[in-house]
């Protein structure tokens, strides 16, 4: 299959990339500079030049491709503003490759996130998302995709994904909650820290991914969460560890000066099961955990 891929160059989307192409498939990613196309070339990729806001480039790669995975995403977490504008430009994207290839049949996988659940219950992929959240406007991303996937005759798949896919060069928020460490001379949690995060590997959340295209089904949502709940506490008293820097709990109002937005997300109570994926897609993955991973290939400069 030929596969059009955005982010193809990210942290995510090499992995998929080299997944896909391992398995088989043809894959043309999306990058916008000579620093991505070698990334996207080197894993044996063919390169669209773009970005997500390059509508064209997006049309094209949706209509010359048999599917489309899109894992680009503006992540800008520095104030609410910042993040609703990201949405606004994915939803963007999504609308113009979704109605390019309507009609068609296609597959169009998009990745989304855990964090829009219910708090304090484990979610699973029929759990509904928080509509009002800081995070609810990603969720409506969701809802365009699933729409498309109804009214255009397109395979509208949603991934979502646990809000840390972790692994060697990582530059997601391990590491951003890592440099705030650093920064601020320890490592922080909220209150007692007993939030709990799902979890999963790069080369899992690849796997998934690729399964996701060749058995997934339109309309479905499938959960890349390897573990399910690990507390917040477990994982700061970890990434300090690794720097030799103590530990300390604090209030979402102590720590928003240094964390910003991240004050608010890390305290997020986010267990998500990850069941119904693994007996449909039959996913299963076999990469280390988060504790071990960071414990392993973190901070090592």
């Amino acid at each position: 299959m030929k596969v059009f891929v955005t982010g193809a160059s990210g942290f995510i989307g090499r992995a998929v990339v080299s997944d896909l192409v391992k398995h088989g498939h043809e894959v043309v990613g999306l990058a916008r500079s000579g620093a991505s196309f070698e990334k996207v070339k080197q894993i044996g990729g063919t390169v669209l030049e773009g970005n997500l806001e390059d509508l064209e480039s997006l049309r094209k790669g949706a209509k010359t491709c048999d599917a489309i995975i899109h894992l680009a995403f503006v992540h800008d977490f520095s104030s609410p503003e910042a993040f609703q504008n990201a949405t606004v430009v994915d939803r963007t994207a999504i609308a113009a490759m979704g109605e390019e290839i309507a009609g068609t049949g296609k597959a169009l996988i998009i990745a989304s996130g855990t964090l829009g659940f219910p708090q304090g219950q484990i979610a699973t992929e029929d759990t509904e998302p928080v509509r009002d959240g800081p995070m609810s406007d990603r969720t409506k991303s969701a809802d365009l995709v699933f729409q498309l996937s109804k009214e255009k005759n397109i395979r509208g798949i949603v991934i979502r994904f646990s809000p840390t896919v972790h692994g060697k060069d990582d530059w997601g928020f391990i590491t951003m909650l890592g440099e705030a460490a650093k920064r601020d001379g320890f490592a922080t949690y909220i209150d007692q820290g007993t939030s709990r995060w799902s979890a999963v590997h790069r080369y899992d959340a690849a796997t998934l991914t690729r399964l996701a295209l060749e058995k997934g089904k339109a309309g479905a949502v499938y959960n890349a969460a390897a573990e399910e709940a690990i507390p917040m506490k477990d994982i700061m008293t970890t990434v300090g560890a690794k720097l030799n820097l103590p530990v300390k709990s604090k209030t979402t109002e102590e720590a928003q000066p240094s964390l910003g937005l991240f004050a608010h997300i890390i305290n997020f109570d986010n267990p998500t099961s990850a069941q119904k994926t693994r007996n449909e897609l039959g996913w299963k993955p076999e990469h280390p955990g988060l504790l071990e991973d960071i414990r392993e290939n973190y901070f090592t400069a």
